[in-house]
């Protein structure tokens, strides 16, 4: 006999976590460049689209069929019996889409840390290879009858099984890859890659934070009896509860450590008190959820912070801190905060030793196999794009798409100068140096004023900026422009099969002023930064400047373009 509301409750958990993939999309975007938003789009579609079918054929079977306390067993198509571990009255069809969307979560997790700079086609194999057995191994270990479960290992809803083994992932991925063009200056210390839209960030966290709900709620996989409907609410009011103190406790550390609170750090802070308490919702108490929040809350900066400056692993989102560690300590914390058999309830330490265990257990398996898979993808068809590729950004390189964003412009803040550039890089061309006259005296201020005017594309605009300040310039103006030149914005990109005929263009245009500074030394400078040779490069305009008023002071010519900083 079936059960409705149990079907029915599985049912809107199932579709509450495929609308992650939504909150896991606008976080990444968001808090990457705006040149590489299609790519990331298209990851986090194809990771759910290409794991739904690989599960249906292999992974729910590995997961499920068969009590072995390692594997379960091969069942393409899902056809066998599962009465044995179906929930009450719920269906098997019902329950196979729930667990589907279980599995496409942790595959999506590792699409963050290896942001901006991986081979679309590498990304769709090693997706493939999480949802078809890395997954699914782990995953019946501790949810299909595996030796773990068999122990009394407990993951309620995932910290472990979906967050941590993606964690793991993203962690051997990020480091396989290296860090992407100019995170990290010739000291070795780390530089602010910033993302372009931090309000779709936001938006995919509170997407995600909603969709919690039915990730750890809806894993009661039922609704029938008092005493389960009180386990619901209770693992609503948790998962809740932690994920809020997480972010507070911060804010705080933020606020108190860099004399501001931060943003970003705080929004991935509410991830981590989530990812956290997944294990143990429906086992600690409220205080228990807001300790495990807090656990989280301090763990994330200073775990950030650890794999950024210390390990030197880029990490664009922040995903193998929220998932990785945040994940592995939410379920050791259970060990210790569990109501019914947690070391600070006076159950011993066996149940806390038991989820050591399945931690380090599980981490080990996805940090072996995850490894195998990416050295394999490396030495075939490669895992990182070329250094061009990743200047230029994966939309136009890797999908054609001239921009995410038709109609609006960005600012790139990209490859600093003297920086390594990696193996199969760009290769550098010179300019032809330029000849410009040497500017007579002025009347105003002893020394002749020119204005520089140059047009460059956006992804070389932090170049040139570093350039021109390194060879002395005291000041610029920069400004996002639209335009074309002769060949009407030609491009080859392409949206939904039809060839984009754009004729107008994102551009940069820089404005500089300068006396004595040679005006042949900043042009050939900035030819130097921008020639490639190709059609695009941009163009520098010369201009004589009859004078200048700095409105402050009422100073004029070559006295108003000076300031001393007190």
């Amino acid at each position: 006999m079936y059960s409705a509301v149990n079907t029915i409750w599985v049912l809107v958990g199932a579709a509450l976590v495929f609308l992650m993939q939504a909150g896991f999309a606008m976080c990444e975007a968001g808090f990457t460049r705006a040149k590489n938003t299609g790519n990331i789009l298209m990851k986090n579609l194809m990771d759910f689209c290409i794991g739904t079918p690989t599960y249906w054929l292999l992974g729910f079977g590995l997961m499920f069929a068969g009590s072995g306390a390692v594997i379960g067993g091969l069942d393409p198509m899902v056809r066998g019996d599962y009465s044995a571990i179906l929930p009450a009255g719920v269906p098997l069809f019902a329950y196979l889409i729930f667990q589907t969307v279980f599995c496409a979560t942790s595959a999506t997790i590792v699409s963050g840390s290896m942001a901006e700079r991986t081979k679309f086609v590498s990304y769709c194999i090693y997706s493939f290879c999480i949802s078809a057995f890395i997954y699914p191994v782990s995953g019946h270990w501790i949810w299909g009858g595996g030796w773990l479960s068999q122990l009394g290992f407990h993951d309620f809803a995932g910290s472990t099984a979906v967050h941590m083994v993606g964690g793991v992932c993203a962690c051997i991925g990020a480091a396989v890859l290296g860090p992407r063009i100019g995170k990290y200056d010739k000291e070795g210390r780390p530089r602010a890659i910033l993302g372009h839209n931090l309000s779709l960030g936001a938006l995919g966290v509170f997407i995600l934070w909603f969709c919690w709900f039915g990730f750890n709620g809806c894993s009661t996989v039922g609704m029938e009896g008092d005493e389960v409907m009180v386990s619901a609410g209770l693992i609503f009011v948790n998962t809740n509860m932690a994920a809020a103190v997480a972010s507070c406790v911060t804010m705080l550390y933020t606020w108190l450590r860099f004399k501001k609170p931060d943003v970003g750090m705080t929004l991935n802070a509410a991830l981590a008190g989530l990812v956290a308490i997944t294990a143990g919702c429906d086992a600690v108490s409220v205080g228990g959820a807001a300790i495990i929040g807090i656990a989280a809350g301090l763990l994330l900066p200073i775990s950030v912070n650890f794999f950024d400056a210390v390990l030197k692993i880029d990490d664009p989102v922040g995903a193998i801190s929220v998932h990785g560690v945040c994940g592995a300590a939410g379920t050791l914390l259970t060990g210790l905060f569990a109501v019914d058999g947690g070391v600070f309830y006076g159950g011993g330490f066996r149940f806390f030793a038991i989820q050591c265990l399945g931690v380090l257990s599980t981490a080990v398996w996805a940090a072996v196999t995850i490894t195998i898979v990416f050295e394999l993808i490396k030495h075939t068809i490669g895992l990182r794009v070329s250094a061009k590729e990743e200047l230029r950004g994966l939309d136009i390189t890797e999908h054609g798409l001239p921009s995410a964003y038709g109609g609006f412009a960005f600012v790139y803040d990209d490859t600093p100068d003297g920086i390594t550039i990696p193996e199969g890089g760009v290769s550098v061309q010179e300019a032809v140096p330029v000849e410009v006259a040497a500017p007579a005296a002025a009347e105003l201020g002893g020394a002749k004023m020119t204005k520089i005017e140059i047009l460059c594309k956006m992804e070389r605009f932090d170049a040139l900026k570093r350039a021109m300040f390194d060879i002395g310039i005291t000041g610029m103006t920069a400004a996002n422009v639209m335009g074309c030149g002769e060949q009407r914005g030609k491009t080859e990109g392409y949206f939904r099969g039809a060839k984009v005929e754009a004729t107008m263009l994102p551009s940069i245009q820089v404005s500089i002023v300068v006396c004595k500074l040679p005006v042949s030394l900043v042009v050939n400078t900035a030819k130097k930064v921008l020639y490639t040779g190709h059609i695009g490069d941009g163009k520098i305009f010369i201009y004589n400047v009859e004078n200048v008023i700095k409105v402050r002071t009422g100073e004029q010519g070559y006295d108003a373009l000076q300031d001393e900083f007190q």
